[in-house]
């Protein structure tokens, strides 16, 4: 059965103390939750999945068998025109066993090369991007682990656009130009990706595409060009953190922005679980340097009601059912309504001691009872993971991950919780005491 996000938060805030009061139940496993950890991987080579930009993102297939994952020989430096990674499967069921399928050089050490399971076909069929050497072109490969074999190649002439989230029902992905990311924020780019965009501020031919997957048709859904005018009618700007956001006007507000200079690029296209919604960050760069940019959007996934969103929930949110996300504000861990623009204040998830920092990775599990947040120690040297029981508030603190000599810039470990299909375990990122990069899993188990 799946749960309800707004039931259970009801439930919370009428009749349990344990959301604000809650006891944390520690790794060991006192109280109800107990939290046990395996490492998946081993070295010598490190192992990453990538991170949380989607929703529903899944590393298991159907069966729960298979963990598909990067392997790759180095974690010291960014990839290069000519690294490639490994496509790999794990065998849960043989040891944890690694067996190697392809290769992509389509990668990035954060996003990994954005890995997802088909929805229409989960226990053998995966999407993952990959780069032309020869020419540059990133396009995106659905391959089939019982044929051994791409089944496709999503390669579309005059651009680089590749996978930037697969519609957890199935059926299409959104997609992005990697060549522009490569050019104006290369950690989330894939090195010598081919832009034909270099030059152009707002292209009024690139932005956020819709792929079929069956027809392979591509659709622009809406251009840098209109998401210009979009930013350009901002009623206001403010310093969140230290980017530049819309807002409502205030004293402490500026009333524009100067984006005549900026260059703008797409981060993060997280279509919901219904397959309705778009949420992306639209951020910007002058010459080489950042514009300081982010700027919260939605759009319909047939094109329509575009809208720039005055209130910030982080870098970091995730779907909820319907239109509610989960994010940060204040300090606090939020539901807000993107249809509805407003924050619904009555469901706040914890408080400061639960979650430390509401801005961390976060993720909800696909029955809708269970919520993560992976955030980073004061010092930035490790990563510790709050699991939370939405049906009755309790929840369980992990025991700290390593981040390894990587803890800010562009070569850093994030936190990167993804959850498996039973709702039972999340499979995280955390450095070794040899010294490598590795996948472990995190067991939940709720006593009853």
């Amino acid at each position: 059965m799946e749960y309800n996000l707004l039931r259970m938060m009801s439930v919370l805030l009428l009749g349990c103390c344990s959301l604000v009061f809650g006891k944390d139940q520690g790794p060991e496993g006192l109280g109800s939750i107990f939290l046990n950890v395996e490492r998946l991987t081993s070295g010598p080579a490190h192992h990453l999945f990538g991170y949380i930009g989607q929703s529903l993102t899944i590393p298991w297939n159907a069966s729960g068998r298979y963990v598909v994952t990067l392997r790759t020989g180095f974690h010291d430096r960014l990839p290069g025109t000519d690294d490639a990674a490994d496509v790999v499967l794990v065998d849960t069921q043989d040891q944890n066993k690694t067996i190697a399928l392809d290769q992509t050089h389509g990668w990035n050490l954060q996003q990994g090369s954005m890995l997802y399971w088909n929805p229409l076909q989960p226990d053998s069929q995966f999407f993952f991007n990959d780069r032309d050497p020869e020419d540059g072109r990133v396009f995106t490969v659905l391959y089939d682990v019982k044929q051994r074999k791409r089944l496709k190649e999503y390669r579309f002439e005059g651009g680089s656009i590749g996978n930037s989230g697969v519609a957890p029902k199935g059926g299409f992905f959104a997609a992005i130009n990697y060549g522009r990311l490569a050019r104006l924020r290369p950690v989330t780019g894939y090195a010598g990706a081919m832009d034909e965009t270099d030059g152009f501020l707002a292209p009024d031919n690139d932005g956020i595409f819709i792929i079929n997957v069956q027809s392979e048709e591509v659709r622009l859904i809406v251009s840098f060009n209109e998401l210009l005018g979009l930013l350009q009618s901002a009623p206001a700007w403010n310093l969140v953190g230290k980017r530049w956001t819309p807002t409502q006007p205030s004293e402490r507000s500026t009333k524009s922005l100067d984006l005549s200079k900026a260059s703008l690029y797409i981060n993060h296209t997280l279509i919901s679980r219904d397959n309705e919604w778009i949420y992306f960050f639209v951020r910007g760069q002058v010459g080489t340097r950042s514009l300081w940019l982010n700027a919260p959007c939605t759009i319909k996934t047939d094109g329509s009601e575009l809208t720039l969103h005055t209130t910030s929930i982080g870098g970091h949110p995730e779907w909820a059912e319907g239109s509610l996300m989960i994010g940060a504000l204040d300090g606090q861990q939020v539901v807000y309504d993107v249809a509805q623009q407003e924050i619904i204040s009555a469901r706040t998830l914890g408080n400061s001691t639960i979650f430390p920092d509401p801005e961390g990775d976060v993720s909800l599990s696909p029955d809708g009872r269970w919520f993560v947040n992976g955030y980073t120690s004061e010092d930035r040297q490790s990563i510790s993971y709050v699991v939370m029981d939405l049906s009755d508030g309790t929840y369980a603190r992990s025991d700290p991950f390593d981040r390894g000599p990587y803890t800010k810039g562009n070569l850093r470990t994030d936190p990167s919780p993804r959850w498996n299909r039973e709702s039972n375990a999340l499979l995280v990122p955390g450095w070794t005491k040899e010294g490598t990069r590795q996948l472990h899993v995190i067991h939940v188990e709720a006593q009853l």
